[in-house]
């Protein structure tokens, strides 16, 4: 039961943040360097951006980052589950709740690989 209700939040929060999150990069592509710039100071680059709190912005994209590609690979992991019950697999109590907690721990590990990547072989967002 907890397994289905954050897969349907997980969706909901691709969908929502992540769209957000791309139409403001599209429209900060559409508006010229300045826009980028200011796209790229808020999401990508580590440099202060404001005097007040600097690198916040930085932190807070990388939270939001790191949030979205978890919930991206649980739905993922769920998706999968669900296409199997839905071929008539893992009905079982057991092996519903071995599934369930597979796809939560598969999330965690597939996360947590991503990002190692990112940070130790790409040097970092």
């Amino acid at each position: 039961m907890v397994v289905s209700i954050v897969h349907r939040i997980c969706g909901v929060v691709l969908a929502t943040v992540g769209t957000a999150m791309f139409m403001w990069w599209l429209a900060a592509l559409a508006g010229g360097p300045e826009s980028y710039a200011h796209f790229r100071n808020w999401v990508i680059q580590r440099d202060d951006v404001t005097q007040v709190f600097p690198g916040l912005a930085n932190g807070l994209a990388l939270v939001t980052a790191i949030g979205l590609s978890w919930a991206f690979f649980q739905h993922l992991a769920n998706g999968v589950r669900h296409l199997f019950m839905d071929m008539g697999s893992g009905y079982e109590l057991k092996r519903t709740k071995a599934t369930s907690v597979a796809t939560i721990a598969f999330s965690l590990v597939a996360t947590l690989a991503l990002w190692v990547y990112i940070f130790a072989v790409k040097g970092g967002v």
